[in-house]
């Protein structure tokens, strides 16, 4: 698995470099440092590399994201909840170099997802997984009493995760226009507005 992911990264680093299209197995090969032989021996052919690759980053984005939700899902956590909520929903935004790499690299492999099968699954399973996590975030804060008992939470739960696309999207394209400070107030204006139902 190690060397599978080590592949993967040269995938990545290929594609934060030069773009998607330019990750072949014998750019990637030569990134990695292994003939091209090597990498077939690890990927069967050049969709099952990039399909590993594409759930390689939806699992990195995902830990860190998790480890923020399980802190702030924890029952008597003892932690700000208002804070926490931001912070997490902070990690789907290009706010770092890290993570601006990887919001490129995302909506790099969710446009080729349009036209190729193979990366269909993880777009939609990662899709998935952050609905769901709105969903866990918003009920949890009604529960504690953060937001309007009256609240419609699908629907809050898809305006929120519309609103982080939207954010990922034109921050990722035009980060002059959108910087983190930006990022955040926007965030934290949404926020202030759910809780008081607007």
């Amino acid at each position: 698995m190690a060397r599978r992911r080590a592949v993967a990264q040269a995938v990545l680093s290929v594609a934060a470099r030069h773009g998607l299209e330019h990750a072949s197995l014998r750019n990637v090969a030569d990134e990695a440092g292994l003939a091209i032989g090597s990498v077939r021996h690890y990927f069967a052919d050049h969709d099952e590399l990039m399909a590993f690759t594409m759930r390689e980053l939806s699992r990195r984005i995902g830990d860190r994201i998790r480890t923020h939700a399980e802190r702030l899902l924890a029952p008597d956590g003892g932690i700000d909840r208002r804070a926490g909520t931001e912070e997490l929903l902070a990690e789907f935004l290009p706010l770092d170099e890290a993570r601006r790499q990887e919001s490129a690299l995302w909506l790099a492999f969710t446009a080729a997802a349009h036209t190729r099968p193979e990366l269909r699954p993880c777009a939609a399973e990662m899709q998935a997984d952050l609905h769901t996590l709105m969903m866990r975030v918003l009920h949890e804060a009604r529960r504690v009493g953060g937001l309007p008992g009256s609240m419609d939470i699908e629907l809050e739960g898809t305006r929120l995760a519309a609103l982080l696309d939207g954010l990922n999207l034109q921050a990722t394209l035009l980060p002059d226009r959108y910087p983190p400070k930006l990022l955040r107030q926007v965030l934290r204006r949404h926020l202030d507005a759910l809780r008081t139902g607007n």
